[in-house]
């Protein structure tokens, strides 16, 4: 099967599909080797890892683009989905992503409804575009796999906040409609809105996101199966776990002098390991004269 195709079954087993986020080359075979079948790379992740800077439409096309193939080279064989915001224009540049996303290697993307410059789903100031723009941005790249071109595409709306959740709910219907995998309603306020959304977009693969700090109630994967959710995205928990390990470490180094307790580290072994240099001294020794 394709990456796209994969997906797909996946979404349709019985347990949903758990997507953690990640967004460099370790956090995804640190995913991949927790047990993890498929990867979600996180806009917020990558904006605050690689460019130091909240999400908040700062990340471009190309350094999406740039992250997602570094890192989907690092776990071959595992379908990534990429967070490609807004598409970064009209909806040619949607489909150009789109292309550039698949060349890269990815197996899906996740396309919303936000003007730009976009910003994270739980801040406040977000706006959205007309209806219309957004879904034909959806029909674009879902027309690409006329040509072969497939990618399991998940459809976000943050009309909830904008709007009101009839709306994104009736963008979600016409999205699925045209096309969309999957349908990704952002920062519904709690239980009973998040039932709302998986029972209205049963057909349609709903999508939750569990945002630490967030504005959705946090809810576990059995929790969101019964409600009827197919794709459970852990977007930021990478990035938060990294951060805060981080800041401990360079704060006891500076503190003492003389390094964070070793008990909190991964060993020198472990993080060599964990980057593949076993099969790379295998392949040293098979070339070697």
């Amino acid at each position: 099967m394709t990456p796209a195709e994969r997906l797909r079954a996946l979404a349709d087993a019985d347990d949903p599909l758990v997507l953690p986020g990640v967004y460099d080359g370790l956090s995804a075979r640190l995913a991949r080797q927790a047990g993890f079948p498929a990867l979600v790379v996180s806009g917020y992740s990558v904006s605050a890892a690689r460019l130091g800077l909240p999400d908040f439409g700062y990340l471009s096309q190309t350094e999406v683009v740039d992250a997602a193939r570094d890192l989907i080279a690092a776990v071959p064989g595992t379908p990534v989905v990429v967070d490609a915001d807004t598409g970064y224009g009209n909806a040619l540049s949607a489909a150009r992503t789109a292309r550039l996303l698949h060349a890269a290697g990815a197996g899906g993307m996740i396309l919303e409804d936000q003007q730009w410059p976009k910003r994270c789903g739980h801040m406040d100031g977000k706006r959205i575009t007309d209806r219309a723009d957004w879904l034909a941005k959806i029909r674009a790249v879902a027309d690409l796999r006329e040509e072969g071109l497939d990618l399991f595409l998940i459809a976000r709306t943050d009309a909830r906040g904008v709007e009101g959740l009839e709306e994104a709910i009736a963008r979600g219907r016409e999205a699925a409609a045209l096309g969309a995998d999957a349908v990704f309603v952002e920062a519904p306020v709690d239980e009973a809105e998040m039932r709302r959304v998986a029972g209205d977009l049963a057909d349609s693969r709903p999508v939750a996101n569990m945002v630490e700090g967030g504005r959705t109630p946090l809810m576990s994967t059995p929790e969101l199966a019964a409600m009827g959710y197919r794709v459970v995205l852990w977007g930021i928990s990478g990035i938060l776990a990294a951060g805060h390990a981080l800041r401990g470490a360079y704060a006891a180094l500076a503190a003492t002098g003389s390094g964070p307790d070793p008990s909190a580290l991964m060993t020198f072994g472990e993080i060599t390991d964990a980057v593949g240099l076993p099969d790379h001294r295998r392949l040293e020794e098979r070339y070697s004269g």
